[in-house]
C-alpha cells in the first residue's frame, strides 16, 4: 500500500509456539504501544468494524440531495400545501382568551339609551345579508358575494343638516408625520364614492393639523358641510362611560395603534357612525352595509385569537355594544404598547361574551370587503405596490385593464386597506392608479 508499510493481521490466533518463534518484521518492527494494543485487540470485532470516510458522506449527499428536491417538486405538482405558523404564549391565552366573563348589563332595558332603537337596531329585519355563513376561501367566492349586496337607487335628496349625516370618522396623529399627498387619497376616496348629501367626514387628529396645510383648507372650502376637522379630546369623549377619569386614557404608542383603537370606539360611541383606517381607499358607496353595526374579519386565515378587525367599523351612538367593549377595557389588563389588545383581541372578547349572553353580536363583514389582499396566492388583490404583471393578468386569467375582471372586483368590493405601508409609492400605471386613482380625480374635477 502506497504512503507507508503496514503489518497484515493474522485471519486466526497464532499459537503460543509459533508466537515465540516468529520474529518481528525487520522492514516494520512493532512498538511496544502497538503491541499492547494488539494484544488486547478483539479479532472479531475488527474485521466486523464499517469504516465510513468523508468522500463516502460526499457521493451520498450527491444523490440524496437531488432526490429530496425531486420528491418535493413532484409533492407540489400533485397536492396544495396549506402552511401557516404561528405562535401564541399559552399563559396569555388562558388568561385572556379563553375565559368568558359575564356581560355588565349594557343590553339590560333600563340602560340602553334613548336613543338606541335596541328593537331595531339589534333584534329588527334587515335588508342585506353580510355573513355568508363559510370562510369563502376558494375563488372568486368572497368578491361574488360581495357583489350579492345591491345598492339602492336613491333620488338626490334635500340638503341633510351636517349633524344629521351619517358621520365618517378617521384619524391621523400630527406628531408622527405630516398630512401630505399621499394621505389625501384617504380623502379624495371618500368624496368620490360616497353620498356626501347624505354623509359627512371628520378627520380628527391629537393636534392642530389644518393650519398653513394647503391640502386639508382645500377640502374645508369645497366641503363646508360634507367635511371637518377637529382635535380628538379622549378626556371629554370619555365622560359619560365607564372610563371616565381612567388613567387609561393616556395609553399610546409609537404605531399609534393602541390610542388609535381607543379613540374610534369612543367617536363611536358619542356621535355614531362609520370608522376608517386612513390607510384604506373606499371603492364603493358603504350604505348598504350600514343598517348593520359591524366589524371586520382581519384575513381569509381565520386566526383562531386575531379573527377580526376594526379598520372599518360602524357602531351607532350610545350602542350597547360599545358600552360593553368599554367595560372590557376596564376589567382587563392594560394594553401592551404596538398590540390589538384594544382592537382584535377586545373585539373577540366581546363577541364570546355576546354568545354566552344570548345577545346576537355585531355582525363580522368577510374579509374581501375591505381587506381583499390578505388571502391565498391565487385569489388576493394584486399587490398595490408592485408593478401589474407583464401579461397583464391577474388571478384566473382576469385581466388587469379597465373593464376587466379587476375592475369588476373593485366595484364589487367596498375598500382597500394598505397596512400602514405610507413609505412605498403606487407604481406608475399600476392597476391602483388606473382604476382608483385616476378616476377618484375625475370625479372630483366636476365637483371641485
Amino acid at each position: 500500500m502506497s504512503g507507508g508499510s503496514y503489518e497484515r493481521l493474522p485471519m486466526y490466533a497464532a499459537s503460543p509456539r509459533q508466537r515465540a518463534s516468529s520474529p518481528p518484521s525487520p522492514t516494520s518492527p512493532l512498538e511496544p504501544a502497538q503491541r499492547t494494543f494488539r494484544r488486547h485487540e478483539n479479532p472479531q470485532s475488527s474485521r466486523n468494524r464499517i469504516i465510513i470516510k468523508p468522500r463516502h458522506v460526499y457521493a451520498l449527499i450527491k444523490i440524496a440531495l437531488p432526490l429530496t428536491l425531486l420528491t418535493l417538486l413532484l409533492g407540489l405538482y400533485f397536492y396544495e400545501p396549506h402552511i401557516e405558523l404561528a405562535f401564541y404564549d399559552r399563559n396569555w391565552v388562558t388568561k385572556e382568551i379563553e375565559p368568558i366573563v359575564p356581560l355588565s348589563g349594557c343590553f339590560d332595558e333600563n340602560r340602553v339609551s334613548a336613543s338606541y332603537n335596541i328593537s331595531q337596531y339589534v333584534y329588527g329585519p334587515k335588508r342585506t345579508e353580510v355573513h355568508a355563513g363559510m370562510p369563502m376561501r376558494m375563488g372568486m367566492d368572497c368578491y361574488n358575494f360581495a357583489g350579492t349586496i345591491k345598492s339602492e337607487n336613491r333620488p338626490a335628496s334635500q340638503s341633510i343638516p351636517a349633524e344629521e349625516r351619517t358621520q365618517y370618522h378617521t384619524y391621523w396623529r400630527n406628531d408622527l408625520a405630516p398630512f401630505g399627498p399621499r394621505q389625501e387619497w384617504m380623502l379624495k376616496s371618500f368624496f368620490a364614492t360616497q353620498d356626501i348629501s347624505r354623509s359627512r367626514l371628520t378627520l380628527w387628529s391629537n393636534g392642530e393639523l389644518a393650519t398653513d396645510n394647503l391640502i386639508l383648507q382645500t377640502y374645508l372650502k369645497r366641503f363646508p358641510d360634507a367635511f371637518a376637522i377637529k382635535v380628538a379630546d379622549i378626556p371629554t369623549l370619555a365622560k359619560g362611560t365607564e372610563l371616565d377619569g381612567s388613567s387609561l386614557l393616556t395609553s399610546k404608542d409609537a404605531k399609534a395603534w393602541v390610542d388609535g383603537d381607543l379613540i374610534r370606539l369612543l367617536l363611536l360611541w358619542n356621535f355614531g357612525g362609520v370608522w376608517v383606517d386612513m390607510d384604506s381607499l373606499l371603492t364603493r358607496d358603504l350604505d348598504p352595509l350600514l343598517e348593520h353595526e359591524f366589524v371586520t374579519q382581519w384575513d381569509c386565515y381565520d386566526k383562531l385569537y386575531v379573527p377580526l378587525n376594526g379598520a372599518l367599523m360602524r357602531f351607532r351612538k350610545h350602542s350597547p355594544y360599545l358600552c360593553e367593549a368599554f367595560h372590557v377595557i376596564t376589567t382587563s389588563p392594560p394594553p401592551r404598547s404596538g398590540s390589538t389588545d384594544w382592537g382584535a383581541t377586545l373585539y373577540l372578547k366581546l363577541w364570546r361574551r355576546l354568545l354566552a349572553g344570548s345577545i346576537p353580536p355585531f355582525k363580522v363583514l368577510p374579509f374581501c370587503f375591505s381587506d381583499g389582499r390578505s388571502c391565498r396566492l391565487d385569489n388576493r388583490l394584486p399587490d398595490p405596490f408592485v408593478p401589474d404583471h407583464k401579461d397583464g393578468k391577474w388571478t384566473g386569467g382576469l385581466t388587469l385593464q379597465e373593464g376587466g375582471g379587476l375592475d369588476d372586483v373593485l366595484h364589487k368590493i367596498f375598500g382597500v386597506h394598505l397596512h400602514n405601508q405610507w413609505e412605498k409609492p403606487y407604481p406608475e400605471n399600476g392597476w391602483v392608479e388606473r382604476l382608483l386613482l385616476k378616476r377618484y380625480n375625475a370625479k372630483l374635477e366636476g365637483r371641485f
